[in-house]
C-alpha cells in the first residue's frame, strides 16, 4: 500500500502566475462570493443600515441647534462630512473581514485553487467598496427624508460617489496591513480605536471651522484627509470648492496605497 500525500499546486502543474484577464476575473468572482454572504448574514445589511441612520440622527440632532442654530442649517455639514467618516471605518470592514477569513482558514483553502494569489484580498476590498456604497445610499436617503437638499445635479452627485469610493478603495490598504499583522481581528478594531475614531473626529467633517480650538489641533483639523474629503463632498452634493480638495484627498489616498499596498502584500504573502 502506498501513502498517498496532499499535492501542493505547484506539483501539480499549476501556474505560478496567472494571466491579467484571468486575475480580473477572480478578483471579481471572490468579491460576488463576498456580496453573496449577506444572503446568509442578513444581520449584515441591517448593521450597514442601521449605523448610517443612528449616526445622521445623533449627530443631527444633538449637534445641529448648537452648531448651526437650527438642524435644517446644519444638514448640508454634517450629511457630506458623516460621509467622508464612514471612507474610514469603511476600510476597518475590510480589515475585520480579512482577518477572520484567514483565522479561520478561508484562505488556506483558496490557496489550493489555481487562481490569482491576491484575488481573495482584491476581492474583498472591492466587495467591501460596494458594501459603502449601500451605506452611502442609505446616509442620503436618511438626509433627505429629514430636510437635506441636493444642491448642485445628479452630474455632481455621481461624482461624489466615485470620489468617496476612489477614497474607500485607496485608503483600505492600511486597515489591510494591519490585519495582516495581528492574529485576532479584534486588534483590528482596536487599531479603529486608536487611530481612526480620532482621525475622523480631528478634522472639519462635523465642524466646518477650527475658530475658536488650539491651534496644533487647528492645523491637523486642516490638513487631515478626512477634512479635505468632506470639503470636497460638500461642494459636489451643495456647492462649493471641490477639485483642490478632491486632489489633496486623492494624493493622500495615492501615498497611503503606494506606502501600505506593497507591505500588505508581503505581509499577505508570509501570512498564507
Amino acid at each position: 500500500m502506498s501513502a498517498t500525500g496532499i499535492v501542493s499546486p505547484a506539483a501539480r502543474g499549476l501556474p505560478r502566475r496567472v494571466p491579467p484577464g484571468t486575475a480580473a476575473r477572480n478578483t471579481a468572482t471572490l468579491a460576488w462570493r463576498s456580496l453573496l454572504q449577506i444572503k446568509h448574514n442578513p444581520g449584515e445589511l441591517i448593521t450597514l443600515s442601521l449605523q448610517p441612520i443612528m449616526l445622521v440622527l445623533l449627530f443631527t440632532y444633538m449637534f445641529g441647534p448648537a452648531m448651526a442654530g437650527s438642524v435644517e442649517a446644519y444638514l448640508p455639514v454634517v450629511i457630506p462630512g458623516i460621509i467622508a467618516q464612514n471612507a474610514l471605518y469603511a476600510g476597518m470592514t475590510t480589515g475585520f473581514g480579512l482577518n477572520t477569513d484567514i483565522e479561520q482558514g478561508v484562505f488556506d483553502r483558496f490557496r489550493s485553487l489555481p487562481i490569482s494569489r491576491f484575488a481573495p484580498l482584491t476581492g474583498r476590498i472591492i466587495a467591501d467598496t460596494a458594501r459603502h456604497a449601500w451605506s452611502m445610499l442609505v446616509l442620503l436617503a436618511v438626509g433627505f427624508a429629514i430636510g437635506f437638499r441636493l444642491g448642485t445635479s445628479i452630474p455632481s452627485l455621481l461624482l461624489a460617489f466615485a470620489l468617496l469610493l476612489a477614497f474607500v478603495v485607496l485608503f483600505s490598504w492600511t486597515p489591510v496591513y494591519i490585519a495582516m499583522k495581528v492574529k485576532q481581528a479584534e486588534k483590528v478594531q482596536i487599531f479603529g480605536f486608536v487611530v481612526i475614531f480620532p482621525l475622523s473626529l480631528l478634522s472639519t467633517s462635523l465642524v466646518p471651522t477650527t475658530q475658536g480650538v488650539p491651534r496644533a489641533v487647528g492645523w491637523i483639523m486642516e490638513n487631515n484627509p478626512v477634512s479635505h474629503l468632506g470639503v470636497a463632498m460638500r461642494g459636489l452634493l451643495v456647492g462649493g470648492p471641490v477639485l483642490d480638495h478632491a486632489l489633496i484627498a486623492l494624493a493622500w489616498g495615492a501615498g497611503i496605497t503606494l506606502v501600505f499596498a506593497p507591505l500588505s502584500l508581503r505581509a499577505f504573502k508570509k501570512r498564507t
